[in-house]
């Protein structure tokens, strides 16, 4: 009996013992598999393209965790794996052409698949997105509900209740897109009679708008005039957030034109670094500083700072102190952000930002000096405001401008193409005073008025004498209407304006508050029409003119001859534009 026990115990332990093991095998392989995740993803170009071949690195950044994994995407630009432990990975793709991609973060859940979608950008690629106008991001108050592939990743798919319709990474179906280049071919010059800024000939201009990363924005911009004025210049901005407002930018423009087809060169070049800081909710201060050098032949050199510390006092105040060289550089666009194409317009003028070149006692100076002010500004009702300022303008180099050569006088310097020159008008000091007002009417129509009493030089009473010897500065009424509209049905967009001047005046009455309102002396009428539709982008005709009705044309004799000196030429400067 003891044997026959002993003899069936011993099967049943061994089948026993490989039943246990069985199960332990099952439960470590069902165990096993439950700790992996899944990864896959899309890679695409800026336009929505799929993009083959591209190499995609997963790797961990956790400890512990196995090593990186390399996959490359097929036709329709997917990759996939199938075997992740869960934790935090970072992809990175590259692709010959692209700029390398990063996504940090992602996370790999079990029993989950992540999805990830990866963006390439390069130069190259933007140029195609130019011609495809993609759809424009929409706001965030927009989204009704979000599929997300994990909590680490962006939106991959939105639902919009308004158009019904479902785009990917927040796509609105319809919304008209924003701009990336704009070209110009015109004729005339913004700034006729100094050799400084755009040539008075016919030129071709471009300005370009490219996305680096995920917010930083490079702005690009070139001029070229032909004929008997060859000139040239560059510009470049970086804005590392996106915006000028919340942010730094830094500028960089080189300029060159040549005095008559034989005469000597001008060369230019100017470096602008600027910011925002914020101070707590209520104040937020304003810098920049640029660096100025042009010379021809000698060179002259100026260093710019300008600093604006702006309070806002409560919802209807807000107070300003500036601090600034003159001149500044340009004010952006004053459709206060909502002309798609502000920030391609900026660049653009950036190109005639150089301050004007003069000639004194046989050396080169830059026209200049300083702008003290003190401002409040107050909000009327939802749509307009009301801008009170006192201001302290003292000059060191102011710029006169003219036509005629009768007068003999080794400081001027002449722009031979339109017959106009500028010359060093010397020194001028005053106290000031400024009253605008801002009303939109509507959303296509902004009225403005601006009252201001300032100084400017005027010409004296001394007959005989050397015409600089005579100028005196003198306190001028200044008043200004102007408008903007877009007209319905023929989408004519119109600025408009006159400023009266109570006396004669030889330069420019509160030039930094014309900056900021774009309020030039006498009659100033500038058209935008947009043209039918026969070719790739949005086509527009352009004209501006400036001091239509001649006004403000000034003789002035000195003991050498005579001349005719004006603070703003008669001009007009025209030509289309297309927008991609």
């Amino acid at each position: 009996m003891k044997n026959g026990r002993h003899r069936t115990t011993i099967p049943g332990a061994l089948i026993l013992s490989a039943a246990l093991l069985s199960l332990f095998s099952v439960a470590a392989a069902a165990q096993t598999k439950a700790v992996f995740g899944k990864l896959a993803g899309v890679v695409r170009d800026a336009a929505g393209t799929p993009q083959m071949g591209a190499s995609v690195q997963i790797v961990p950044e956790g400890t512990g965790l196995a090593s990186s994994e390399e996959y490359l995407t097929n036709t329709q630009g997917i990759f996939r794996g199938d075997r992740f432990a869960p934790g935090l990975y970072t992809v990175r793709v590259t692709l010959a052409g692209f700029l390398p991609t990063v996504e940090q973060h992602v996370r790999v859940t079990a029993h989950l698949t992540t999805l990830v979608r990866i963006e390439l950008d390069s130069m190259f690629a933007s140029l195609d997105r130019l011609r495809r106008q993609p759809a424009a991001t929409s706001d965030t108050d927009d989204w009704k509900w979000v599929l997300r592939s994990s909590a680490a990743m962006r939106p991959v798919l939105q639902w919009m209740e308004e158009n019904g319709s479902a785009g990917p990474h927040g796509a609105k179906g319809g919304a008209p897109a924003l701009p990336h280049a704009r070209l110009e071919l015109t004729s005339g010059a913004r700034r006729p009679g100094s050799i400084s800024n755009l040539a008075d000939a016919a030129g071709t201009a471009f300005a370009y708008e490219q996305r680096i990363g995920t917010a930083g924005k490079l702005l690009l911009a070139g001029q070229v005039s032909y004929g008997r004025a060859p000139a040239g210049g560059l510009a470049a901005i970086w804005r590392p957030t996106g915006s000028a407002e919340n942010g730094p930018q830094t500028t960089l423009v080189l300029r060159e034109a040549r005095l008559g087809p034989d005469g000597p060169a001008f060369r230019g070049v100017r470096v602008e670094q600027s910011g925002v800081v914020a101070l707590g909710e209520r104040v937020a201060v304003r810098y920049g500083a640029e660096y100025v050098l042009v010379g021809l032949g000698t060179a002259a050199s100026s260093l710019r700072p300008r600093t604006e510390v702006d309070v806002r006092v409560n919802d209807d105040w807000r107070a300003a102190l500036i601090f600034a060289a003159q001149p500044g550089a340009p004010a952006l666009a004053s459709s206060g952000g909502e002309d798609p194409n502000r920030a391609l317009v900026s660049v653009l003028n950036q190109l005639d930002a150089f301050p004007a070149l003069l000639w004194r006692k046989g050396r080169p100076v830059l026209e200049g000096g300083w702008h003290e002010e003190l401002s409040a500004q107050r909000k009327l009702g939802a749509r307009g405001s009301l801008q009170i300022a006192a201001f302290h303008d003292d000059n060191s180099h102011v710029a006169l401008f003219g036509r005629g050569s009768d007068l003999a006088n080794e400081d001027f310097l002449h722009n031979f193409l339109s017959n106009g020159f500028v010359t060093d008008g010397g020194s001028s000091s005053a106290w000031g005073t400024r009253l605008a007002v801002r009303e939109k009417a509507g959303e296509n129509t902004e009225f403005t008025v601006v009252y201001g009493f300032a100084g400017a030089l005027a010409p004296g009473e001394q007959p005989g004498a050397e015409f600089r010897e005579a100028l005196r500065t003198r306190q001028r009424h200044t008043l200004s209407a102007g408008v903007k509209t877009r007209v319905p049905w023929l989408g004519t967009q119109v600025d408009a304006g006159y400023k009266w001047v109570s006396g004669r005046i030889l330069s420019r009455p509160d030039s930094f508050g014309e900056a900021l309102f774009q309020n030039d002396p006498y009659l100033h009428v500038n058209l935008r029409q947009a043209l039918p539709k026969f070719a790739p982008g949005h086509w527009e005709a352009l004209a501006e003119c400036q001091n239509l009705l001649a006004q403000g044309y000034v003789p002035v004799s000195g003991r050498d001859g005579s001349v005719v000196l004006v603070p703003v030429f008669r001009s007009f400067r025209g030509g289309v534009s297309v927008q991609f």
